[in-house]
Parts: structure tokens; C-alpha cells; sequence
């Protein structure tokens, strides 16, 4: 694959060649990463959050880290080990690339191969990681970074390589689809016209969503009352999920006894595919409420105020159903 080829379909931006000129750009549209989100395959970032930080409402800067890091230092390693079990070269674009069709979808792309209309998505994963690679899986979240890539570029097909760390290498193509192309850019158009909008999509449970929320309503007002009276039904079927989530519990409390039941005093139990653990710990803790006792004024030098805003909701007593 050459520039030539992709500037048939997409517009070629020449950035300085830094990472923080990435970041510039990024908030203007929606890049590779950005897809899993949009479609709520990431389990890093939801919709919600992703919308959040396209608006400008939260920061989108997620500070350095070592896996980040680790990333960015081993995508020549993981490019040169494709090229080794591949036989396929590899070089750097040195651009970043924007749709003619859609300019809001940006792709900021590891590697071309040469001489193909392909490109390749460089990743590492922790040696902990549960994607059964060696069976042909693949995170959902990588399947749709590389379809945004074949959309933006007009490539035929997209490799990735996936270096495990420490377990193993794997790389795999896919293969161009239209129809999963174009229901792709038709979900991102949808939740960009969303950000353009400022209408938020609709929040999901995820801890994403959870802690953005928090970050965008930090504190309640005294003296504020929401009138919620159109989202009764929300509430009904809430409180039917609470009910049985306590039945649930039981049953498994219940279930848990009897087991305990039978194993006694043994550390493990074994059953088929089953293994428990019952084992004995020690914990050491410290006993605030003496030491307060015993040294009231030190203490005091060390209590701090934290901020929080806990979520409770209970029907008002003598409330109809």
C-alpha cells in the first residue's frame, strides 16, 4: 500500500511527527480507538464517557503510564516480528489520515504493507490477558479499530499483531466487508451528530459512565429538587430488579452454606470442573477508635475531608403502588 493509493479515498494530513500532535488533532473526530467505544465494545471507555470527552465537558488526557509506555516501545518490535512471520515489509505513513466522504473519521494507522492495500494494527497484551489468541479470537474493540481503518483509508484489508507478553505472537488479516463497514460509519455518524449536538447518548452501568458522572456532577445543591415524575416506570423497574437481586442472594448464601456444610474443616474442595477454597487468613488492621481514644489530639492532625455524593433511592412510606 502506498500514499498514492489511499489519497483516492481519504485525505492526507501531515502532522509534525510527535505524539502530542496527535492528541491535538483527535478531539476533532473520531479515530481507530474511538470505535470500540462508540459501538460500547471498549471495556475502558463507554459511549457516554466518549461523548463526554468529545465535547469538551470532561478531559480527554489520560496521564502516562508504564502499559502505555510498553506499548508505544514495543510497536517496532511487534512490526518487525510480522514481518518475520509474514514475510510482508511494513513502513510508517508519517501522516494521519482524514475521510473525504466523513471528515470526522480520523485514523492515525501503526503501519502500511507495502505493496498491498493493507495496513497493520501493532498491539501488546498483558500475559494475563483471558482472549484465547491462540484459538483465533480476537477483542471485538481491535476487530472495529481495524474496520474504521479500512473505511478512512479505502484499504482491501487490515493485519493485526498482537504481541502477548512473554506467552506468544499472533497476527491475523481481515478482510474488507461492506456491509460491516457501513454500519460502522453509520453508528459514528449517529453519535457524532450526537457530539455536534451536545445530546448525550443514553448512559450505560459501566464504571466508565459511573465515574464520569461523577466527574461532571460533583455536587449536589441544597435546596435543588429534581422533578422525576415522567421516569416512574425507571423506578418500578428498579426496584423489581432490587427485590430479586435480594432473592438471588439468598439462594446463593443458602447454596454457599450447604457447601461449607460438607467441606468442614478442608482448605479446598474439588467437584468436575469445579474448585473452592474455604482456607484460614490472618489480617492485620489498624484500631482507629482506640487510637483516638488513647490520642485524641493526633488524631485529629490526621483526618481528612473527602467529597462524595451517595446514590440512594426509597419509597416514601405510605407511597401506592
Amino acid at each position: 500500500m502506498n500514499l498514492s493509493q489511499i489519497k483516492k479515498h481519504a485525505i492526507a494530513h501531515r502532522l509534525e511527527d510527535s505524539r502530542d500532535e496527535w492528541l491535538k488533532q483527535r478531539n476533532k473526530g473520531l479515530g481507530g480507538s474511538d470505535a470500540g467505544s462508540v459501538l460500547g465494545l471498549s471495556p475502558y471507555k463507554s459511549p457516554y464517557t466518549l461523548w463526554a470527552e468529545k465535547t469538551g465537558l470532561i478531559d480527554s488526557h489520560i496521564p502516562d503510564n508504564e502499559a502505555m509506555r510498553v506499548g508505544r516501545d514495543l510497536e517496532q518490535y511487534v512490526a518487525e516480528r510480522f514481518t518475520e512471520a509474514t514475510g510482508l515489509k511494513v513502513q510508517r505513513s508519517g501522516y494521519s489520515f482524514q475521510s473525504k466522504e466523513h471528515p470526522w473519521m480520523l485514523g492515525n494507522v501503526d503501519r502500511l504493507i507495502v505493496g498491498e492495500n493493507a495496513g497493520l494494527e501493532c498491539k501488546t497484551a498483558n500475559a494475563l490477558t483471558k482472549t484465547d489468541y491462540s484459538g483465533g479470537d480476537i477483542p471485538a474493540a481491535y476487530y472495529s479499530q481495524c474496520y474504521h481503518y479500512m473505511a478512512v483509508t479505502g484499504a482491501a484489508a487490515w493485519y493485526i499483531a498482537i504481541l502477548v507478553m512473554g506467552k506468544g505472537f499472533y497476527w491475523f488479516r481481515i478482510e474488507r466487508d461492506e456491509d460491516e463497514i457501513q454500519a460502522l460509519v453509520a453508528a459514528e455518524k449517529e453519535f457524532w451528530d450526537k457530539v455536534q449536538t451536545k445530546e448525550a447518548p443514553d448512559p450505560d452501568g459501566s464504571d466508565s459512565t459511573s465515574q464520569t458522572l461523577e466527574k461532571l456532577y460533583p455536587e449536589s445543591f441544597e435546596g435543588e429538587q429534581a422533578d422525576l415524575g415522567y421516569m416512574e416506570e425507571t423506578l418500578e423497574t428498579r426496584e423489581a430488579l432490587e427485590a430479586k437481586i435480594k432473592e438471588l442472594t439468598a439462594q446463593k448464601k443458602e447454596l454457599d452454606a450447604q457447601l461449607k456444610e460438607e467441606m468442614k474443616t478442608a482448605q479446598k474442595g474439588v467437584c468436575g470442573l469445579y474448585n473452592i477454597s474455604w482456607k484460614t487468613q490472618n489480617r492485620t488492621t489498624f484500631d482507629k477508635e482506640s487510637y483516638r481514644e488513647d490520642h485524641p489530639d493526633e488524631y485529629t492532625e490526621y483526618l481528612t475531608t473527602t467529597t462524595t455524593r451517595p446514590f440512594v433511592v426509597r419509597k416514601r412510606k405510605g407511597a401506592r403502588a
